[in-house]
């Protein structure tokens, strides 16, 4: 496998990012995608380039979106994703479909996040994590016709609250309930992201709730 460096990586991200459009895929069938995921990472194996932008430019959105969610940072999200493909490149001869391509790269991606969020701990920066770009990239909870001021600050205000709470929930449990919640993820494709058992998840997601009911609730209650 060549490797490449991450003088084309950013180039790739670079050119994928824009403005965080993605082209529509059209539907296919699992047996299809697991036809052209195969071909599409025999590509990239063999440093085809057109192979590795066609990889960048359907999943970067997601692994910055993943990494602003986890580190609350867009700056320190794009850098991040340079590193996950980066890693993604550098190690794609070694997928044998055990997952999904998408799975496969949030892990990459999850991991890269936690180390540096380990880095983080150890400078004493305060662990964050925030929702607005969420917001602002799939929208309001209500459509601008129906939003009234009053709505609009209260779910400004749900919205802080629901930060403040994520804030203090701790990395691993923080990143359980933005995989299955904002992301979408099954439970075995975030045990498969974590590293960990369905059990786990499920525990974990657990805790995460009753975490983030009780700080709302004593948020409420102020």
């Amino acid at each position: 496998m060549s490797n490449l460096g991450i003088v084309e990586v950013t180039r790739f991200v670079a050119a994928a990012t824009g403005d965080f459009l993605v082209k529509q895929a059209r539907v296919v069938g699992w047996s299809e995608v697991g036809v052209r995921e195969a071909s599409l990472v025999q590509r990239c194996a063999a440093g085809e380039e057109t192979a590795c932008a066609e990889l960048v430019a359907e999943h970067q959105r997601m692994v910055v979106q993943l990494a602003v969610n986890l580190l609350g940072d867009r700056e320190e999200a794009l850098d991040l994703s340079q590193e996950v493909f980066l890693r993604v490149f550098r190690t794609i001869g070694r997928f044998r479909g055990q997952s999904t391509l998408r799975t496969w790269i949030y892990r990459i991606a999850i991991n890269q996040a936690r180390n540096r969020h380990r880095f983080w701990r150890r400078r004493h920066h305060a662990d964050q994590v925030s929702l607005d770009q969420h917001m602002a990239t799939h929208g309001e909870f209500v459509s601008a016709g129906e939003a009234r001021p009053d709505r609009m600050l209260a779910q400004k205000e749900l919205a802080a609250r629901l930060k403040t709470a994520l804030d203090h929930l701790p990395f691993d449990q923080r990143t359980a309930i933005v995989l299955r919640e904002i992301d979408g993820l099954s439970y075995d494709e975030i045990a498969y992201s974590l590293g960990v058992a369905v059990g786990t998840v499920k525990s974990r997601l657990t805790r995460a709730r009753q975490a983030l009911r009780h700080e709302l609730r004593e948020a409420r209650a102020e």
